[in-house]
């Protein structure tokens, strides 16, 4: 058996999938192939394995101390993608296991189970201190098969509530810790249900709805105090070779190189004579703590928020640091990006003196449609075609420098005029005099986003 199908099977077992690539690549390289014939013991009560114990191919039971009714039962019955001896180390084996027919078994010797705990999901060479803050945002705790930790780093954005991003990114990566590494996210649809607090941990709890040879589909749930306050569902895919056409065209922008950073663009802004004093003095006040993503707008204005202005928004970004390899970082990285600021983009043809709204995110939908590196610029190009009924409906795409969609996004989110007390589910935003390139980051930073 060659390398590749080694790890394409390792990444098939539950156990496992939780893993980075790069552990799984290395197990497979240590892991040792043994053949056992029908009636054959794999191992015997109280003596100790040679590891853990992969089923490759065959059958086997497990006997011993257990009761004759437990050996009939299923969960007794060892097949593919099954494995036994986890958690013993250099213990004894608590019953025999048994070979029901031809079994083959991959072997991962007692000395390299280190491989089984590596510090990150997403890199098991790489020390947290070295990841980058969105990466670290990003990473998850396993604490059983299918249910994952997460948390809200202190330096990551809040906004007073989760933020919606973090749900949408975490969510993605406890998804694609239950596929094989050869699957990646090529669609989700998200709905966010209710506030989440960032200071509680968030359970993320994922149901296997189907494992297929070149498709997987996973639904996870996020989980506090008890109720279910987002919910996701994600389709993947294993590469294949078919059609490629693309229509969409990346529009003519400038270079991010050329532009503005935010931060640049707000120390320019707060002394800027022409912005009104009392907009510097606000901005000036609220403490500023960097984005773990590079925003830069490809057409920064001094428009105020009382100026109408098209539904439409361009920007590029990328993710500040290096990011580990794993494509499915990646994918997360632009799921947890894709939420900063879509839905002021709304607003735009509605904006007048005054004007103070409560928004909260609905539901969320993407399609990816080749690889990418989140840690490369790409352009978001934002236009919002419609709203109506207090709901705005804001679309998506993502470039990267050669002008290739990497991918697709639908939005939709719940927005009112300001005339009451609104629940704790919706936020406010405040400022009635802010430039619109500005306006968006601001409330992005200070109020966004659920």
């Amino acid at each position: 058996m060659d390398t590749e199908s080694v790890i394409e099977f390792l990444g098939c077992v539950p156990l496992l999938q939780r893993l980075p690539s790069s552990s799984l690549r290395k197990i497979a390289e240590v892991v040792r192939t043994k053949h056992y014939d029908r009636g054959e013991f794999v191992v015997h009560e109280g003596e100790m394995g040679d590891g853990i114990y992969f089923i490759w191919e065959g059958e086997a039971e497990v006997a011993g101390s257990v009761t004759a009714e437990q050996e009939s039962r299923l969960e007794f019955q060892l097949k593919r993608y099954d494995y036994f001896g986890h958690g013993i180390g250099a213990s004894v084996q608590q019953a025999n296991v048994i070979a029901l027919s031809k079994l083959i078994c991959l072997v991962l010797p007692h000395e390299h189970c280190t491989l089984l705990q590596p510090i990150s999901i997403w890199n098991a060479d790489k020390a947290l201190e070295a990841c980058s803050l969105v990466e670290l945002i990003l990473h998850l705790e396993p604490i059983e098969v299918n249910i994952f930790k997460g948390i809200t780093l202190p330096d990551a954005p809040k906004f007073g509530k989760v933020f919606g991003g973090q749900l949408l990114g975490q969510a993605l990566a406890a998804a694609s810790k239950t596929v094989d590494c050869l699957k990646v996210v090529h669609s989700l649809h998200a709905y966010f249900l209710l506030v989440g607090d960032f200071n509680m941990p968030i359970i993320y709890e994922v149901r296997r709805l189907r494992d297929g040879k070149s498709f997987a589909t996973r639904r996870v749930d996020a989980i506090q105090k008890g109720n279910v306050i987002f919910t996701l569902l994600a389709s993947f895919q294993k590469e294949e070779e078919g059609f490629d056409h693309q229509v969409a065209t990346m529009p003519s922008v400038p270079a991010p190189d050329t532009l503005l950073s935010l931060e640049e663009l707000r120390d320019r802004r707060l002394t800027d004579p022409r912005l009104p004093r009392t907009y510097r003095n606000k901005v000036a006040a609220k403490e500023f703590i960097p984005w773990p993503i590079e925003i830069r707008f490809c057409e920064p204005n001094n428009s105020t928020n009382q100026t109408k202005s098209p539904p439409s928004l361009r920007y590029w970004f990328r993710a500040k640091g290096k990011l580990s390899d794993d494509q499915a970082l990646h994918r997360c990285v632009a799921a947890y990006a894709s939420d900063l600021i879509f839905l002021s983009v709304s607003l735009n043809p509605h904006r007048k003196k005054d004007l103070k709204t409560t928004s909260v995110s609905l539901d969320h939908s993407m399609w990816f449609h080749r690889p990418f590196r989140a840690d490369d610029w790409l352009l978001f190009v934002i236009a919002s075609p419609a709203a109506y009924n207090a709901r705005g409906f804001c679309a998506g795409q993502m470039f990267n420098r050669k002008g290739e969609v990497n991918n697709s996004y639908p939005y939709v989110w719940f927005f009112k005029n300001f005339k009451r007390k609104i629940k704790n589910r919706f936020k406010i935003n405040k400022f009635s005099h802010v430039p619109s390139s500005l306006f968006i980051f601001s409330l992005s930073y200070f109020f966004f986003h659920c």
